[in-house]
């Protein structure tokens, strides 16, 4: 055994032990005061060891990717390629909501009293209702929002509004919409990697944006279309500062990355990317300015509306204190949070992390080799400065979807690419059908 694959072996056993931890000392905080307010810490999980009818599915697709997928991924023309990428996702994605079946793993996720379903009723007149928005973020305010439409931008909940508008409303739609929009982030990331790197790495990681555990709270959550829409900004800006039409393609970027803010006030910080992606890129000013006049669209179509980002976000920070956000303690979760990504990265992930963060070296690496690993430190730097705000105790196993899509591309610099394989769809298999997930 090579001393890098022995040291790959090593960074897993040490995230399996930073789980373990968090499982352990999570159990024991809970059961004495219920601070955690979660059901399997360090996840928002319950113990209900189950099968379903995506279970045979899941078990099919994972040991077809297993097989197939490296060598596929290494001759497929590019295009192709893609779809096969977004197909087998999919598929993957779809099979894992389903062991818990159709109602509880898909339709019935968007309709609890927290989530943004509930509030579509109230958006019959969209301008003043974003006018009122604010009016009723507080827990103490009249008819306040749920807490995830409380704790977000309008323009998560206006997704669903929109939706029900062209008479795909109800649950499964919502369901079917986040599952099928979010496993495109997957072909987002290839897209850039591709631009960034090198057309090679984006087809060794092509099974692992498949695989990836983090499919267990894409399907479903909406958490998982907000990490879409972040990567096709990502990509797109990619384009545009490599000269792919510049001018479109940041225009586009800018677009995405506007409305992203309004899906999530979290996602501000997927700017650490977009900065990282514009240091990799050229120096026109072009694509830049593109960019910004494409940013600028959405902020100030929903500013002309009535609301105000910045006033919104002061109110919220007070509702989150008001509810777990003031119980949960920061001193568990600034780390727990970590070993729950952990859970949605896998441990291939956490081995190609490990090749991927720039450290000294005999010898520098190469070109691709460096870009990838600008991109995915860029994409944990920013992970963990929104550990490190306090803002995110929990429930990071969805809230920090967006920012585990930049980490899985690092399993490009892996060997023994399918034992790697096997252990991310196990983990997924084991979480899917031994929990009973929030999301």
């Amino acid at each position: 055994m090579n001393r890098d694959l022995l040291r790959d072996l090593y960074a897993a056993v040490c995230a399996a032990l930073l789980v373990l931890t968090a499982v352990l000392v999570g159990t024991a905080i809970q059961h004495r005061d219920g601070s955690l307010r979660v059901g399997w810490p360090p996840l928002l999980a319950s113990w209900d060891p189950h099968v379903g009818p995506g279970t045979p599915a899941a078990v099919v697709v994972a040991a077809a990717v297993v097989a197939y997928g490296p060598s596929l991924a290494a001759r497929l023309p590019w295009r192709p390629l893609l779809l096969a990428v977004w197909g087998a996702s999919m598929a993957w994605t779809w099979s894992l909501a389903l062991v818990d079946g159709w109602h509880r793993g898909v339709a019935e996720q968007l309709t609890t009293r927290n989530e943004y379903l509930p509030a579509v009723g109230r958006f019959h007149d969209i301008p003043a209702a974003l006018r009122d928005f604010t009016r009723h973020i507080l827990i103490d305010s009249p008819d306040n929002w749920g807490a995830h439409v409380a704790g977000h931008p309008p323009g998560a909940t206006l997704t669903f509004v929109l939706l029900d508008r062209i008479g795909l409303g109800g649950g499964g739609w919502a369901g079917t919409w986040c599952i099928t929009v979010g496993t495109t982030a997957a072909v987002a990331v290839l897209v850039a990697v591709r631009t960034l790197a090198a057309e090679s790495l984006a087809r060794r990681a092509a099974p692992f944006l498949v695989l990836a555990p983090a499919a267990v709270w894409v399907g479903t959550s909406a958490d998982g279309y907000f990490a879409a829409v972040a990567a096709w900004a990502v990509a797109l800006l990619a384009l545009a500062v490599r000269g792919v039409r510049p001018g479109l393609t940041g225009f586009c970027s800018g677009l995405l990355f506007g409305l992203t803010v309004y899906l999530s006030y979290g996602l501000t910080l997927m700017a650490v990317v977009a900065g990282a992606v514009v240091w990799m890129g050229s120096s026109r000013r072009r694509p830049l300015l593109c960019a910004l006049a494409g940013f600028v669209v959405v902020p100030a179509v929903f500013t002309a509306l009535g609301f105000e980002w910045w006033e919104a976000y002061r109110i919220l920070v007070t509702r989150y204190y008001q509810g777990a956000g003031g119980v949960r303690p920061y001193g568990y979760w600034v780390w727990a949070n970590l070993a729950c990504t952990v859970l949605i990265v896998g441990p291939a992930t956490v081995a190609g992390v490990r090749r991927a963060v720039p450290r000294p070296r005999p010898a520098p690496p190469n070109h691709g080799d460096r870009q990838l690993g600008l991109l995915v430190t860029a994409a944990l730097l920013a992970l963990l400065v929104a550990d490190l705000s306090g803002m995110s105790k929990a429930e990071t196993e969805r809230i920090w979807l967006p920012f585990a899509a930049w980490l899985l591309p690092a399993c490009a610099l892996l060997t023994g690419v399918r034992g790697w394989l096997v252990g991310q769809a196990v983990l997924a298999l084991l979480l899917n059908h031994l929990l009973l997930t929030g999301w």
